[in-house]
């Protein structure tokens, strides 16, 4: 309900209406900021991972990614093997899709994008397989979700980490 006075009446209706207006310049700021305002990507970081289906999302930088082969059966095409970069200086962490869903996620890869990935699975990655210091691997399930993000993504300088010393020697 809305009250215009003409005059004040009384001191009353008088301090009434002023708080009136600055409640309407508060609104009004609220308004104007809210208009400027751009959600973050709600993600994770690599740190919180744990094992099994995740329900978390996480956002990060697509550095590369490649077929992989299986080279004891005539290189034969077993799926897609993907590093990702984190946030976090220096943390890199490897996702895999198998070969089933390939063609299905080839699409939302692209080297030096942020991506949003959203139903995963964090399996420990085995030794024989690791190629970064990070002990888990994300692996691309047929619920597993991936957007590139556009607006609102973490800063992730894909450029200047591009060469760093996480991967595995």
């Amino acid at each position: 309900m809305i009250f215009i006075f003409d005059k004040p009446a009384s001191p009353q209706n008088s301090l009434i209406h002023l708080s009136f207006n600055h409640l309407l310049e508060n609104v009004s700021l609220c308004l104007s900021s809210s208009l400027n305002w751009r959600p973050g990507v709600r993600h994770s970081t690599f740190e919180s991972l744990r094992l099994g289906r995740s329900s978390q999302s996480i956002a990060s930088g697509v550095l590369h990614f490649w077929d992989s082969l299986n080279f004891k059966k005539d290189r034969e095409f077993v799926g897609i093997t993907v590093l990702f970069l984190d946030e976090k200086v220096n943390s890199v962490i490897h996702g895999f899709t198998p070969v089933g869903r390939a063609n299905h996620y080839m699409p939302s890869l692209k080297a030096d994008s942020i991506v949003k990935i959203d139903r995963y699975e964090v399996v420990r990655c085995s030794s024989m397989y690791k190629i970064t210091d990070h002990p888990f691997l994300i692996c691309f399930i047929s619920l597993t979700i991936i957007d590139e993000v556009i607006t609102g993504a973490p800063e992730i300088n894909l450029q200047s980490r591009l060469y760093c010393s996480t991967i595995s020697k």
